[in-house]
């Protein structure tokens, strides 16, 4: 995970926790606020493997158990390996492998945590959301208009939060910080949304983002 976006998914989980009160939020607020939701995040991952494993467990022990129930193994000797049996139905196998999906979807979850946890110790990850936040803080007036003003007569304050935190972000990179290509950071926000939000969001923020680009020139 490169340190840029570690950053912004970093940005974009303590989005989801700031409030009203953000103008009277310090660097070590920030920061702090930072901290606190990776180890709740890790604590949470940790507790998902934790379940993943036992339903590992499970799938596993009813692979043996059918095996060894089926009538050609139960007329074997005690302690001879069983033969392989034809497998259930599709469906009980179909079920068995969305179960597994799962699984291996909570495990790069963990795995992805764990490396947000590295990297939001490192300088450079930490001081780009920082500056990320305190632009924001020091231009979310400009940023919301932005946002209102592109999403077709919706009240910003009804808007998705994971949405609008995700056009937050993007925007104030855009606008404000200009240090990140707009095209990465245009298709680093959409990858937010596919990972964070709602099937329809990333066409939502996509054309957000491509208004306000052209609305200040940077096309």
């Amino acid at each position: 995970m490169q340190a840029r976006r570690a950053s912004r998914e970093l940005a974009l989980i303590l989005f989801s926790q700031l409030d009203k009160k953000i103008l009277e939020y310090s660097d070590k607020d920030f920061e702090e606020i930072i901290l606190k939701s990776i180890r709740v995040l890790s604590n949470n991952s940790t507790e998902e493997l934790k379940t993943a494993v036992g339903s590992l467990i499970d799938i596993k022990d009813f692979i043996d158990n059918y095996e060894a129930d089926d009538p050609s193994n139960l007329e074997r000797p005690i302690g001879v390996k069983n033969k392989p049996v034809q497998i259930p139905t599709t469906a009980d196998m179909t079920e068995k492998i969305d179960t597994v999906l799962d699984i291996v979807e909570k495990t790069i979850f963990a795995l992805e945590v764990a490396e947000l946890a590295v990297l939001e110790s490192q300088s450079d990850v930490k001081d780009y959301v920082i500056e990320i936040a305190k632009s924001f803080k020091n231009n979310h007036e400009k940023v919301d208009e932005q946002i209102q003003k592109f999403s077709k007569g919706w009240d910003i304050n009804r808007l998705v939060k994971m949405d609008k935190d995700i056009l937050r972000i993007a925007i104030v990179e855009l606008l404000f910080i200009k240090e990140a290509p707009m095209k990465v950071i245009v298709d680093e926000a959409l990858e937010l949304a596919k990972k964070y939000s709602t099937d329809d969001s990333s066409a939502f923020i996509n054309g957000i983002l491509a208004k306000v680009i052209i609305e200040n020139g940077l096309d």
